[in-house]
């Protein structure tokens, strides 16, 4: 995640623009500013909008002055589809930031909403470049950054294999670096990453994910089990589970054709095609609405929304089970 060099690069700037269509980083962009925040006050109040929960006059009372004088981050999804009057009050609000108050823009960086773009620019916006990986090489580069941001070591020929494995989804590649990580000890190389990718690591949270999309509610719990008796974080095994609930969305909507063809239309390889396939059979499109509201309504739990974690891991993985046998 590159940040464009203006007059601060202190994530508590009174703006960020995160500007691009990668939804990871972009979401990267608003923890770094979160964090940030609530390492100077605790109590920091974060509110996360997005187009149609902004309307004409919102921001400003958001930002107005507050008796109790707290920290407050404001966060702005999709800014290029603010409406005229609400952009604004957005430019408006640039020309007086308020103090304490952190806004943080994500803009997805095209055509739309040019004119919002260029007066945060102008007003010196903290920039975090968040573009969507097109090549081989930078999704090559981005396994590699992260193992380092672990503090782990792995081999030109590890990373590799797993950019040839997984495919161009960053966070199912951010999610396999930190399975590796967590599970493996030493540099991890070409060897460890063949074990966990054809079908090992019965604590990966992987399997854990591949049991409930196929339906099978039994082994998929007693796999989570054993996940979490083996310390794997319960915000890897969300993060499985909704990657393999997303495969299966996007490979059922796609047109049909040869995996090769399909790999290059979804960013998969090719024998993941196949693999979605076979996990496909029994899903509906209701059946992956519910099982993706399951995934969402787990992954806050795991993050804090709710008293067990474990529990809401359980209650996620039976109902996306049940879904792929929604008929």
């Amino acid at each position: 995640m590159a940040t464009r060099k203006n007059s601060t690069d202190d994530p508590l700037a009174p703006l960020t623009l995160a500007v691009g269509q990668e939804d990871l980083l972009l979401d990267r962009a608003v923890q770094q500013v979160v964090a940030a925040a609530r390492a100077a006050d605790a109590d920091t109040d974060v509110r996360d909008l997005t187009p149609d929960q902004l309307q004409p006059g919102t921001l400003a009372e958001l930002t107005s002055p507050s008796l109790f004088a707290e920290r407050k981050v404001v966060v702005v999804r999709n800014a290029q589809d603010l409406s005229a009057d609400t952009i604004k009050d957005v430019k408006a609000y640039l020309d007086a930031p308020a103090e304490e108050i952190t806004l943080v823009l994500l803009h997805a960086g095209g055509a739309k909403g040019k004119g919002l773009l260029d007066a945060a620019r102008k007003a010196g916006a903290r920039e975090v470049a968040c573009p969507k990986t097109t090549k081989p090489a930078e999704r090559l580069s981005f396994v590699r950054s992260e193992f380092r941001a672990l503090g782990r070591s792995a081999t030109a020929e590890a990373c590799q294999a797993l950019v040839d494995s997984i495919g161009s989804d960053l966070r199912e590649l951010a999610s396999a670096v930190a399975q590796l990580a967590a599970d493996v000890e030493g540099t991890i190389d070409e060897a460890v990453v063949g074990r966990y990718y054809t079908g090992r690591a019965e604590a990966s949270s992987f399997t854990v994910a591949d049991r409930a999309v196929e339906g099978r509610a039994a082994e998929a719990l007693e796999a989570l089990r054993w996940s979490l008796s083996t310390g794997v974080a319960p915000v890897l095994i969300t993060s499985a589970l909704a990657q393999g609930v997303r495969a299966i969305g996007k490979l059922s909507s796609a047109r049909g054709g040869r995996p090769a063809d399909l790999a290059r239309e979804l960013g998969m390889p090719p024998w993941k095609i196949d693999r979605v396939r076979q996990q496909m059979r029994g899903w509906t499109p209701d059946g992956v609405a519910l099982a993706l509201r399951a995934v969402a309504e787990a992954d806050a739990g795991v993050k804090g929304g709710g008293d067990d974690p474990e529990y809401a891991l359980e209650k996620a993985v039976v109902t996306v089970a049940r879904a792929a046998r929604h008929r």
